[in-house]
């Protein structure tokens, strides 16, 4: 999953973009309104942590109301010192999912976010289902016909993307920039690799009995199917 975060202290972005990363997540970071309206506008993210005062021409508010009018869809959840309801209503109706008060626990946070990307268009049930395989995205474990499946944290969201967007084909493109953040440098070849890993945990040990769930599509990319 990716995660803009528009965020103008340092030591609270760098602290969050480390663990979410160490989640499982990638996560772009922004410390200025402008360029954070640039970011927020774009629909790769997943979810959208505003910090609610930001240098700049616009503020956190401003990000979230002109990125909705813009159509951006993404889960935001906006981060602030003011803890008014007065304030916590004007984030909510300028377009904002959820609110969250400063200073935060990180799990809470962490919470927030999972509990954001379960919400509809998402099945409300924590643990993703296709076929005979699950996942659970809060204890982070995969299993298929009941075995439990070890990943490493960059085949977890690799697979939880498949997942989230089954029978959908998803191109070397779309994978990048959902998987990895823009600072990393990833070629295409990478995307192979990783489906290959995924491969050979979940359907080469099952080869004998079940289908295989990741198709490629020649010359478009690769979907997770059961057919």
């Amino acid at each position: 999953m990716k995660v803009l975060l528009v965020e103008d202290e340092d030591k609270i972005a760098g602290a969050v973009k480390r663990g979410l990363e160490l989640k499982g997540y990638a996560v772009d970071t922004v410390a200025d309104g402008d360029t954070g309206l640039s970011y927020a506008l774009d629909p790769d993210y997943d979810v959208i942590i505003l910090d609610r005062m930001l240098p700049g021409n616009l503020d956190g508010l401003d990000i979230a109301r002109k990125a909705r009018a813009e159509g951006q869809k993404a889960p935001i959840l906006i981060l602030t010192a003011r803890a008014s309801v007065d304030d916590k209503v004007e984030g909510l109706n300028a377009g904002a999912d959820d609110y969250l008060v400063k200073p935060f626990s990180f799990s809470e946070l962490v919470a927030r976010i999972q509990a954001l990307l379960r919400r509809p268009p998402v099945p409300n049930d924590t643990v993703l289902k296709y076929a005979d395989l699950t996942l659970d995205p809060t204890h982070y474990e995969v299993t298929r016909s009941g075995k439990p499946i070890k990943l490493s944290s960059k085949e977890f969201s690799l697979l939880e993307y498949f997942m989230r967007h089954a029978d959908q084909i998803l191109t070397k493109e779309t994978i990048i920039n959902h998987i990895w953040n823009e600072d990393a440098i990833v070629m295409p070849n990478t995307v192979e690799v990783y489906i290959g890993y995924l491969r050979s945990k979940i359907d080469r040990p099952f080869s004998g009995s079940k289908p295989a769930l990741i198709k490629t599509v020649r010359g478009f990319g690769y979907k997770l199917s059961s057919r």
